[in-house]
């Protein structure tokens, strides 16, 4: 059965749902019901057509999560143009280095990033444009001529207004590429995931299929929509089943997110392990780590008691109409879990990855197997490169419609992450056991996973301290959701020589503000510690990474 496109499951919506709200900034302006959201997207198409901008145009999204942000997406897929999707804490260097690799026409940004950077140091682009209010930052005469005609090409479009029947989006380009999605912000050599509409499809497909909505449920994008985690399940598969965004615009602080919570009351959380597992240990350990309240816990007829006043807080801190919470990026810790776990919390925790769109595996909470990852999706296969898959850890490999293209003018890369036959290599370690669940026990690959869900590469953070004085190799770590360096010193007379009469101690600290400096806000280095003797090699000299923590 052929996979239904993710816009003909927005067209639908958008015709059916006409007058009711789409998406909202929760603590902004813009506000869109689904009548606006299309008349929206129309006149954005009529804008790019009078510009000059083509079908396979790639189009650039850099700012935070907003309704705009998410408008100009469905916008430009719509108009069969590509999204280059960039996160808004790279440095300007390195949202730089993005556009131009990405060869984008336009640039769409948010207001830090508006401040940060220099447009016409990319000089590809026809036009910078400020997304809260969709006015020119630079252009040239050409285009800001065509860009200020654009309301009377819209008039003249559509004279009565953009009514339910002019609704028609296109579906004939499931194999083209959809979005190009960069995970890392280097100067270097970027991997740019080519996601197509049939990988997008497939993962709208089973959510709308498997999580369906109810009339007026509702849904807080607070991890990064220019990641595929927050993108597809707090946004595109929310609207396209008829769902109401809103729109977290701030810093997800403890604070605020109690404070959104309450406000929108989401019917489902989707979540990285540090927010959850800094719910669990603030505001629930406390309250049962004590001597009568572990007995409590565990004693017949009390237990039911006290796990379910535990259960009603958690569910009234998170809005009190909350269905699912959904975790995922990195594994659950093992006690926050287990107090999940006991008191039939409804929560799962799912596996994916940028490359597949994202989602590998899910199962519903009322049948997810504790500490898995639940089972394969339908429109995948997932197989462990293993003598014995289901008892011996073996690389996790993908096959199926949600997984990537490639990456964007990258071939080494692109055939590196390929098996011969035709699988993806997750680079994740993990067993199937026999009823279909996925375990993950390692990853072979090094990512750390921010805050927020962005991903940070440990490697990249390496090289630039290692160029640093003083500093023989390094390592960084993840301690409390916080990143550490441990460092092995030069206490040769070569490094006596360039410490001066500074210490270890002094110098380590000036490493540690002259590398941050050039990094975003969630991949700084938070301390610095000295090692004794050098790092523990393999027989190739890489760093045995699992020794240290």
């Amino acid at each position: 059965m052929a996979t239904k496109h993710y816009l003909s499951y927005l067209q639908e919506t958008i015709n059916t749902h006409w007058d009711r709200l789409a998406m909202k900034d929760l603590d902004g302006e813009n506000s869109y019901t689904y009548a606006e959201l299309a008349a929206a997207i129309a006149k954005l198409h009529t804008t790019w057509k009078a510009c000059g901008i083509k079908e396979g145009d790639k189009i650039a999204l850099c700012g935070r999560n907003c309704a705009n942000w998410g408008l100009l997406f469905l916008a430009v897929e719509s108009y069969k143009a590509i999204v280059v999707s960039i996160l808004p804490d790279f440095t300007a260097e390195g949202i730089y280095s993005l556009v131009d690799h990405s060869e984008a026409v336009l640039l769409y940004v948010g207001p830090n990033v508006k401040k940060k950077i220099d447009p016409t140091q990319m000089k590809g682009l026809k036009a910078t444009i400020f997304m809260d209010n969709m006015t020119i930052v630079e252009a040239d005469a050409k285009f800001r001529k065509a860009f200020e005609g654009a309301d009377a090409a819209f008039a003249k479009a559509y004279p009565e207004g953009v009514k339910a029947g002019d609704v028609q989006f296109p579906t004939d380009n499931q194999d083209e590429v959809a979005v190009i999605n960069y995970t890392s912000g280097s100067t270097g050599n970027p991997k740019g995931v080519m996601l197509t509409h049939l990988n997008l499809s497939g993962n709208v497909e089973f959510a709308c299929q498997r999580i369906p909505h109810k009339p007026g449920d509702k849904v807080l994008s607070m991890l990064p929509i220019a990641h595929m985690f927050g993108l597809m399940f707090e946004f595109l598969y929310q609207v396209c089943d008829g769902a109401e965004v809103y729109f977290l615009t701030q810093a997800p602080t403890p604070t605020v997110l109690m404070k959104a919570f309450a406000q929108v009351k989401p019917f489902m959380i989707l979540t990285v392990p540090l927010v959850i597992e800094k719910i669990v240990k603030k505001g629930v350990l406390p309250k049962i780590s004590s001597p009568m309240a572990k007995i409590m816990w565990k004693t017949p007829f009390l237990k039911k008691v006290i796990r379910g006043k535990v259960k009603e807080g958690l569910d009234k801190t998170f809005g009190g109409q909350l269905r699912f919470l959904i975790i995922g990026g990195a594994a659950l810790n093992g006690e926050v879990e287990q107090v999940l776990h006991d008191i039939n919390f409804q929560y799962c925790v799912g596996y994916g990855m940028t490359e597949c769109g994202p989602l590998i595996s899910y199962e519903d909470w009322w049948a997810y197997a504790f500490h898995s990852c639940g089972k394969e999706l339908p429109q995948c296969r997932v197989r462990i490169d293993s003598e014995d898959p289901t008892g011996k850890d073996g690389e996790i490999q993908v096959k199926g419609i949600n997984v990537m293209k490639g990456y964007y003018k990258n071939e080494e890369a692109t055939k590196a992450v390929f098996t011969e036959d035709g699988w993806m290599r997750t680079g994740d370690l993990g067993i199937l056991d026999k009823a279909g669940n996925i375990y993950i026990h390692g990853r072979s690959k090094n990512m750390i996973l921010g805050p927020s869900g962005q991903n940070i590469y440990p490697e990249e953070l390496e090289d630039k301290l290692n160029s640093m004085p003083c500093v023989v190799e390094s390592i960084v770590v993840e301690r409390e959701g916080k990143l550490v360096a441990l460092v092995y010193p030069d206490t040769s007379n070569e490094g006596q020589k360039a410490l001066g009469t500074k210490t270890l101690t002094q110098q380590m600290e000036e490493n540690r503000v002259l590398v941050n400096k050039n990094l975003p806000q969630y991949s700084q280095i938070s301390a610095i510690e000295l090692v004794a003797s050098e790092f523990e090699k393999t027989p190739k000299r890489s760093i045995k990474r699992y020794l240290y923590k």
